[in-house]
């Protein structure tokens, strides 16, 4: 069986939600990133970095959430139609994949952390405000796709549109607005609004 370490507070969300919308059995341990539970020796032996999340499937043993994503809906994901049809599709897949990473990822965890997360006398605002605006960059150029595609690799919801989503998916907690990026937000509500995202969120 597989098993997922993580909780939903992570990047483990990530491939919680993509393991719900495959319907796959799999076993999920709560390895929290508060306390030691990621000093454990037998958990280091797994993950040798000491984050989460960590996926064990058979004799593979997978870290950073992305590429257990992209191997989850390769492998399994092709009848739930989670993989793209074509190897163009797979390739825009990959690219949105690695493009909310490098491009969207840091700058929101920093408007979360400095505007939510952290401790009021460890916010720092002027983050907050470099990072939204640092983010209107990528956010325009999604909305500007989204005008033009319902989807982000081909004709329907595949692993490139959960892989963004969960990502962007802070901007609420981080009460960041998107309504200067019409098609990204409507997209957006359309991808949190299905029901395997909601029971990753309850995890």
């Amino acid at each position: 069986m597989i098993k997922l370490y993580g909780i939903t507070q992570s990047r483990a969300f990530r491939p919680l939600w993509l393991l719900h919308e495959l319907g796959l059995p799999f076993e999920h341990v709560k390895v929290d990133f508060h306390g030691k539970d990621l000093d454990d020796p037998g958990y280091r032996a797994l993950n040798p970095n000491g984050r989460i999340p960590t996926l064990i499937d058979g004799d593979l043993v997978l870290w950073e959430s992305m590429a257990i994503n992209l191997y989850l809906a390769r492998k399994y994901g092709r009848g739930a139609g989670l993989w793209p049809d074509t190897i163009e599709d797979e390739a825009r897949a990959l690219q949105w994949s690695f493009w909310v990473m490098s491009e969207v990822e840091s700058a929101l965890l920093s408007v979360l952390m400095h505007s939510r997360v952290l401790p009021a006398d460890r916010r720092d605002p002027e983050k907050v405000s470099r990072n939204r605006g640092l983010l209107k960059g990528p956010f325009s150029i999604l909305d500007q796709t989204l005008a033009d595609h319902e989807f982000l690799a081909g004709n329907r919801f595949t692993v490139a549109d959960l892989n963004v989503a969960a990502v962007l998916s802070w901007c609420k907690p981080a009460r960041l607005p998107l309504a200067d990026y019409p098609h990204l937000d409507a997209w957006l509500r359309h991808c949190l609004e299905r029901p395997a995202r909601k029971a990753a969120q309850l995890a």
